[in-house]
Order: C-alpha cells, then structure tokens, then sequence
C-alpha cells in the first residue's frame, strides 16, 4: 500500500511539472511572437524550443525553474536569425532578440522668432 502512495505522489508530481512546463512555454511563445511583432520582423516557424532547464530562487525564496527559449526570425525574408528568452517561473528575466525600431528622430524647435 504504501508503494502505491509514492507512486500516486510520483505521477502528480510529474502532472505538475508537465503543466507549468506547458504554461511557461505558451508565456515564452507570446513574448517572442510580441516581440517580433513590436520590432516589425517576421516570427519564424511560431514556435519556441527550449534549451536549458535548471533550478533556481523565485523572487518570493521558493525553489522553481528557470527555463530557457530560442526561437528564430527574419528580418527581410531571406535571413534566419535565433533569439533567446529566459523565464524564471512565468517572469522574464533576459532577453535577445530583434531589436525594438529606432524612435523617430524629429529636429529640435529653433526658438521663436520675433
């Protein structure tokens, strides 16, 4: 009896993991599809694969996963660049990627004339 215990706590343990695993990687796909979108560049593939996986503090002292995402994007169609996105649980905290546009640069006012 009390293997099977161990075993049920085993399996939701795993069910847990899987399903934060899930919600992190739809997080990272919404900050990649953004952030291309905001750089005027195209999303390529619209998807994200992680790549590295390992434990760390949250920001409240628990234990959780710092995950991290690569995806790729084009800038004029013809080019394939990666970007890369680390999320400790659902916060980003680095970010490469397409960089954002260039704010219009307007000349400065001459001073009134009299």
């Amino acid at each position: 009896m009390p293997s099977l215990i161990v075993l049920m706590l085993v399996a939701a343990a795993a069910v847990a993991f899987w399903n934060a695993s899930r919600a992190a990687t739809e997080r990272a796909r919404e900050l990649g599809r953004d952030a291309c979108r905001a750089a005027n560049v195209q999303w390529l593939d619209e998807a994200v694969h992680a790549i590295a996986l390992r434990p760390c503090r949250l920001r409240q002292g628990r234990l959780g996963w710092e995950r991290t995402f690569r995806f790729d994007y084009s800038v004029d169609g013809r080019d394939r660049h990666s970007g890369r996105l680390v999320l400790r649980g659902d916060r980003l905290v680095s970010f490469v990627g397409p960089p954002a546009p260039e704010p219009l640069a307007f000349p400065a006012r001459s001073s009134p004339r009299p």
